[in-house]
């Protein structure tokens, strides 16, 4: 099993907004081969941060089957304009 981790930085006063888009994304997500679970977390420290947690099975179920997907492509509509800076994504094992 493969951990995705992502920190998200939203732009200010967009916390609303994307917590809803992240609700209609969500389902995209877990409809992918290879995805297990996942968890968004909202930082208590820094109010417009989160921390994106998600199992796949394999690397590759992440990085090709859901990176070069249709489905990616919405997500990223969807989200990817709240993000300041663009998040970094790591896996572990």
């Amino acid at each position: 099993m493969i951990l995705e981790v992502a920190i998200l930085n939203i732009k200010p006063q967009q916390n609303t907004v994307f917590e809803a888009a992240f609700q209609q994304a969500a389902p995209l997500l877990s409809s992918m081969k290879g995805y297990i679970n996942h968890q968004l977390k909202k930082c208590i420290e820094i109010p417009n941060q989160y921390i994106l947690l998600v199992n796949w099975e394999t690397l590759e179920d992440h990085e090709i089957g859901f990176r070069q997907s249709q489905e990616y492509q919405q997500w990223k509509a969807l989200l990817h304009h709240f993000y300041d800076p663009f998040p970094t994504v790591e896996h572990y094992q």
